[in-house]
């Protein structure tokens, strides 16, 4: 490491932060620790550190032979509760960071500390990085786990399969040892988890019956995982924080969701947005919760393709919801009409000021057929009696020359109204042409007359 790389690190350490005494911060500080001579400041700074319940190493990135020296001043503390991890493997090959993450995991369990919250989010390891963490989340050091939080880590389904199964043998551990694993928060977004990393999730959900906050938005979960999602809830009554937006629900998940709800009193938080959910599954959500849900502070259910009805239904469900801060219905499918309506229902309950923005409603689709439908019949008519009045002038032209004909005077065919800036044109190629006309209807009327008698 060079002088001026020494430099750098010396005036980045000096930013570091005790906040409460207990927390040691090196947040944010773009430290790049390749090996243990990059990191030999922060270990001794951690080493020094007395009562170092909570330890920020985010926004900087660690190398495999970093994370092994600072595993080591990590044995000197016992008391360490809070491992704030998140965003701190910038560049990394995948490869490394799991053994980067054990190292880490060794020096919290040689130190037989107790951890309440682990913070890995914001690190894209994929499955790979959750085998790193796996001791660990095992290990006795997790028995008192509240908080996991592992948002936009891209598990996808074998990482949550290894995740879930994880936690269930935490579980079962801890409970064997009299103190089962009851944790309180629940992250992770963006994690690709699908149906079968949700399903099996949901299976350490139920077990455990403790979750108070859960967040899995963006994860590609259709119906049978929301299902399985869906009966996990019912075991966390004291759920106050349930976000799942952006999966994909349809009417059919959203009837199981429904029948969790109303075990969910504690729900301060709902955010079903962008799920297509569609009228049909916003109609059984507003049914759900119109009784009790008393604390609902923030209720999403934007972008879903909900007609006015559903819409309607939802606003009539917000009544006795005394604590209520916001309803976001935007980028639905309300029309101008549902707008007013929707306004109207929460108007009469004096919480009009609760709506969010409706700038991105989608219109109603029953009303645009219906406009369009009436411009093409106002169109067909305009056409249809621009042909009627052409046919009757031209059979008008024709039946003036026939009986001034028979009549022995000749009468020129009518000519169109001129309008007063138009010169007619009374080309040669132009009478001849009119002239044709008039003689083919001359000869359908005499053929009509001789067929009648006339």
């Amino acid at each position: 490491m060079s002088d001026t790389d020494i430099s750098q690190v010396t005036e980045q350490l000096a930013k570091t932060t005790v906040e409460g005494a207990t927390e040691l911060s090196f947040a944010g500080q773009g430290l790049k620790l390749n090996n243990e001579e990059d990191a030999k400041d922060i270990v001794k700074t951690i080493t020094d550190f007395k009562d170092m319940r909570s330890l920020k190493l985010e926004g900087n990135t660690l190398g495999v032979d970093a994370a092994k020296a600072i595993s080591k001043a990590l044995e000197k503390h016992p008391e360490f509760q809070r491992a704030k991890w998140s965003d701190m493997f910038t560049g990394r090959l995948k490869t490394e960071i799991p053994q980067a993450l054990r190292f880490l995991s060794n020096g919290i369990m040689l130190a037989n500390a107790r951890l309440v919250e682990l913070d890995l989010s914001d690190n894209a390891f994929g499955p790979t990085g959750i085998d790193g963490v796996v001791e660990l989340l095992k290990n006795e050091c997790c028995y008192k786990l509240k908080e996991l939080r592992l948002n936009n880590n891209g598990l996808g389904v074998t990482g949550g399969k290894i995740l879930a199964k994880t936690l269930l043998e935490c579980y079962k551990l801890s409970s064997a040892a009299g103190s089962p694993l009851a944790l309180k928060v629940f992250i992770s977004g963006r994690g690709r988890l699908e149906n079968e990393g949700s399903t099996t999730l949901a299976a350490a959900f139920k077990a455990m019956g403790s979750l108070e906050e859960v967040q899995m938005p963006q994860n590609g979960i259709y119906h049978p995982g929301i299902t399985a999602l869906a009966n996990a809830f019912k075991e966390n009554k004291n759920l106050r924080i349930l976000n799942l937006n952006d999966n994909t629900f349809t009417e059919v998940g959203a009837k199981a969701m429904a029948q969790a709800l109303p075990q969910l009193q504690n729900l301060e938080v709902l955010n079903f947005g962008d799920c297509l959910l569609r009228t049909g599954g916003a109609e059984v959500i507003a049914e759900a919760i119109r009784e009790g849900h008393s604390k609902l502070r923030e209720v999403n259910l934007s972008f879903n393709e909900i007609r006015k009805v559903g819409a309607i239904s939802i606003a009539e469900s917000m009544e006795n919801k005394d604590c209520l801060e916001k309803l976001d219905l935007d980028g639905n499918q309300l029309g101008e009409e549902g707008i007013e309506l929707v306004q109207g229902v929460l108007e009469s309950m004096e919480k009009l000021d609760f709506l969010g923005s409706l700038s991105d409603d989608e219109g109603d689709p029953d009303e645009d057929e219906e406009d369009e439908e009436e411009e093409d019949d106002e169109e067909n008519k305009d056409a249809s009696k621009s042909e009627n009045e052409e046919e009757n002038e031209s059979d008008d032209d024709a039946v003036d020359y026939s009986t001034s004909r028979m009549n022995g005077t000749p009468v020129s065919p009518r000519q169109p109204e001129k309008e007063s800036s138009t010169p007619v044109d009374t080309s040669p190629d132009l009478v001849e042409e009119l002239e044709k006309l008039t003689l083919h209807y001359i000869e359908k009327i005499e053929s009509k007359s001789m067929l009648t008698g006339q």
